[in-house]
């Protein structure tokens, strides 16, 4: 199982996501068996780390994105991978209007019906919103991945 997270320049929400997610992958002793990654949907960030507010701020509640690099959605990643996870409906359009017609149906929001909202422009609230929203989702994603796999 193979999950990409998705937001605009893959330095804030989507690395955060891709890391909590990761780390709860790891705690169920699940990393054998779902892949994580995040890209963007611009390539505005190529080759950077996640920004050093959201990683100060998702290091305080344990964990680690400093390895992540961002990257651009491809057009492969499209079939490569089994859940494509888009951190709001812009995004979600986006991915929408490149994706192949036999893939959409691996495209979804993190939270149903609701933007993770963008800290880059804002203060140290906006980053602490970002992870109680996607630690919620990340954990409701990993359990409807185990429920598929019973």
């Amino acid at each position: 199982m193979k999950v990409l997270f998705v937001c605009t320049g893959n330095i804030c929400r989507s690395p955060t996501a891709a890391g909590v997610f990761g780390h709860l992958v790891r705690q169920a002793g699940m990393e054998g068996e779902i892949q994580v990654e995040s890209a963007g949907t611009h390539d505005y960030h190529v080759g950077a780390a996640p920004d050093a507010r959201a990683q100060d701020h998702a290091q305080r509640r344990g964990y680690d994105l400093s390895a992540l690099r961002a990257r651009q959605v491809r057009r492969r990643d499209f079939a490569e991978f089994d859940v494509i996870v888009a951190l709001d409906r812009g995004h979600l359009e986006i991915l929408q209007a490149n994706c192949p017609p036999e893939h959409r149906g691996k495209l979804r929001l993190l939270v149903k019906g609701r933007d993770v909202p963008d800290p880059y422009y804002g203060g140290p609230e906006g980053f602490e919103q970002v992870l109680d929203l996607v630690e919620g989702a990340c954990l409701a994603l990993l359990s409807e991945i185990r429920d598929r796999g019973s």
